[in-house]
This record gives C-alpha cells, sequence and structure tokens, in this order.
C-alpha cells in the first residue's frame, strides 16, 4: 500500500436535513479507516475529478483528489 489514505468506499446516504451526501471510506496506510462525509455538490465534483461514472470507481483514488478541483470561489 502506498505511503497515503486511499479511498476503499463510497456510498449515498441522507444528511441530517435530509438532502443526499456522499460517505467516503478511506483506509490509511497502517491499516485503520476512516469516513468523510461530503455534500452532494462536493461529491459531483470529486467524481468529476476521478472520472467516475459510478461510485464503485471511487475505490482506489488517493484521499488527496479530494483536494482537487473544490476550491472554487
Amino acid at each position: 500500500m502506498s505511503g497515503e489514505a486511499v479511498i476503499v468506499g463510497a456510498e449515498i446516504a441522507a444528511g441530517h436535513d435530509g438532502s443526499a451526501e456522499l460517505v467516503l471510506r478511506l483506509r490509511y496506510p497502517n491499516g485503520g479507516e476512516g469516513v468523510i462525509v461530503l455534500e452532494a455538490e462536493k461529491g459531483l465534483e470529486l467524481m468529476a475529478v476521478c472520472g467516475a461514472a459510478h461510485l464503485e470507481e471511487l475505490a482506489g483514488q488517493s484521499w488527496r483528489r479530494l483536494l482537487e478541483g473544490t476550491c472554487s470561489t
């Protein structure tokens, strides 16, 4: 495994206000896992940056992809 966290799973969930959110599961180099929740708009931006048409295609992507293309003003 590389020296950085990678996305190992993704699913759509309802947020506290009922809107859709993208829940990402990350695996860290030490084998631990964590969860990141993105608003729908940011989730769609992540999928575009990764060239993913389906959630399964996010698996294996570096966590750094979260930073790409999400800094628009």
